[in-house]
């Protein structure tokens, strides 16, 4: 679905309750931001999407320039707060391939900026891509990549938190360049730590190996080298699948996942498999 195509005709007025950065100064700025919407209508569920209508650039010819973000809390608010959500955004820029020059993105630059107190437009909830099992003894394998790691939180906090007696195994490959940028996991903010005394929940980090030479994280090798847990998850019935990153994760995983399997038609069979039975569900962004 196009950015577009979403339904933008009934906003509702947040309010920046909190924003702080949760990377080293020393690597790429991403920041938690949390936001109050005191609007009873406003509900959702875990791995939903909210449409953020910053102000457009003067040319850009439309009122809003509409970008969606995970929401990284579950059902129950930020830290239980039902009037507040959270949301995780990379500060970005891209180069325009006309004229080189670099320009700052215009949503996160605008999100990033925002200070306590600041009125920001929000739309949604969208999507329901990520719906944890009713049934506490399935297995979920999470795979994700930078800022996809926001409906990962949310995930955990539900079951772990609100759930509270999860059987299945919980398996979270993350990846990110350096090991300061592994967001949630790190020494600005480092909250996933507490699932890690959870019998059921393994973490498993993907770290580029020339993160000078902007490589991206090594997500292939580590999937590579933990190929039996993965394989084994994945073959059985009670596997939920959830992938959430850069969409250049998804041929990664296909081709990883192609190679464990035999054959990439071999890998697609199984793929349609697991779709078919709403056991695999992904969330991708350029």
């Amino acid at each position: 679905m196009k950015v577009t195509e979403y339904d933008i005709s009934h906003p509702y007025q947040a309010t920046v309750e909190r924003n702080e950065r949760i990377t080293p100064e020393d690597a790429a700025e991403v920041r938690h931001l949390v936001l109050s919407i005191p609007d009873a209508t406003f509900t959702y569920m875990e791995g939903q999407s909210i449409g953020v209508l910053a102000p457009p650039p003067p040319d850009f010819g439309n009122p809003h320039h509409l970008r969606l973000y995970s929401i990284a809390n579950s059902r129950q608010g930020e830290q239980g707060d039902l009037s507040e959500i959270s949301i995780c955004v990379r500060r970005c820029f891209y180069i325009d391939e006309v004229s080189g020059e670099r320009h700052p993105g215009v949503a996160s630059n605008y999100l990033c900026d925002r200070q306590p107190g600041d009125a920001v437009e929000i739309t949604g909830p969208y999507g329901r891509q990520f719906m944890a099992p009713k049934d506490p003894t399935c297995n979920i394998l999470m795979i994700g990549v930078g800022t996809g790691i926001a409906p990962f939180r949310a995930f955990l906090k539900h079951i772990y938190e609100e759930r509270k007696e999860w059987k299945g195994k919980v398996r979270l490959f993350y990846g990110a360049k350096t090991g300061v940028e592994l967001l949630y996991m790190n020494d600005q903010k480092d909250d996933l730590s507490l699932y890690y005394d959870e019998e059921t929940f393994k973490a498993f980090q993907a770290l580029s190996k020339r993160p000078a030479f902007d490589e991206p994280p090594a997500m292939e090798q580590t999937l590579k080298d933990n190929a039996h847990e993965v394989w084994g998850l994945i073959q059985d019935p009670k596997t939920h699948v959830y992938v959430a990153g850069l969409s250049s994760l998804e041929a990664t995983l296909d081709r990883l996942l192609a190679f464990m399997v035999g054959t990439p038609e071999a890998w697609q069979a199984k793929k349609q498999e697991l779709i078919a039975q709403r056991r695999w569900a992904t969330l991708f962004y350029d």
